[in-house]
């Protein structure tokens, strides 16, 4: 009687060490204690490289290496079909140079963010719409500086903290930002494009 193996591959998975085991890249079930620990330590990869570098494997590979170490256990997989291996070095954190790269990306936001909007402020004339309306509601001219502006900082503010659903270590709702939505699709786009680009090197097809 067959013994059964449940295998669900991530899409990528991040190692340190250059021995690769399948536990590092899939979650595993069985029912039967001996396959599962057995299949636990089944060496995937002997990574050579001393570098950063990324491998793209194929869950028939998977099944292969598992049927020859068990002819009996009978594979039955629930995740992807193709993975990537991600390995990277380890590396003592530097907490110095970490925060460096925040402060100098928040920057770079603040700035690109406050030129868009005030780009936009100015090719859409909001200081003359702000003008007009304070003139028809109050029936006098406006100042320099009116309740107006003010309330469309403040309303400004909110808005971006609403759509974003973010502020610090503080959350609106359980929903994912769409910051976080869009770094997962780019995560996705980018395991989809090393799979397929992986897949062309035989065949010598490239978009270019």
């Amino acid at each position: 009687m067959g013994k059964s193996l449940y295998l669900k591959l991530n899409q990528i998975s991040e190692v340190h060490e250059k021995d690769v085991y399948l536990k590092d890249i899939a979650a595993l079930y069985s029912d039967d204690p001996s396959v599962l620990a057995k299949c636990l330590a089944l060496k995937v990869k002997k990574i050579s490289s001393d570098r950063d570098c990324r491998y793209v494997g194929s869950v028939l590979d998977i099944i292969e290496m598992i049927s020859r170490a068990d002819s009996s256990i009978q594979v039955e997989n629930m995740g992807e079909k193709d993975f990537i291996i991600d390995y990277k070095k380890k590396a003592s954190p530097n907490l110095a140079w970490a925060w460096l790269k925040t402060i100098f990306v928040c920057l770079i936001c603040f700035c690109g963010a406050a030129f868009a909007i005030m780009t936009f402020n100015n090719d859409a004339s909001v200081t003359d719409v702000f003008r007009e309306i304070y003139r028809m509601v109050l029936g006098q001219e406006a100042g320099d500086f009116t309740v107006l502006e003010l309330s469309y900082s403040i309303g400004l503010a909110l808005g971006v903290i609403v759509f974003f659903n973010h502020f610090c270590a503080w959350k609106i709702t359980t929903d994912p930002t769409p910051l976080e939505v869009e770094m997962r699709l780019y995560e996705d786009n980018i395991s989809k494009t090393v799979i397929q680009n992986d897949g062309r090197k035989e065949s010598g097809i490239d978009v270019t």
